[in-house]
């Protein structure tokens, strides 16, 4: 399943807010953990309706990536 592209971006904020209260950094740290991370490519490219998924538990999933 194909996301909407502006539903997409609107998830990436979510996500990078999420990360952000979660490991208690600022915006821009949270930011570059999200775009660098294997959760964002998944999201990106359509594989497995990670863009499904909430927003806690992406977070989740790429503090475990690092």
């Amino acid at each position: 399943m194909t996301a909407n592209k502006t539903l997409l971006w609107m998830k990436y904020g979510h996500v990078i807010n999420a990360i952000s209260l979660r490991e208690n950094i600022d915006l821009e740290q949270a930011m570059d953990i999200f775009y660098k991370s294997y959760t964002y490519q998944e999201m990106r490219e359509g594989i497995s309706d990670m863009h499904c998924r909430s927003d806690e538990y992406l977070a989740e999933e790429i503090a475990r990536e690092g």
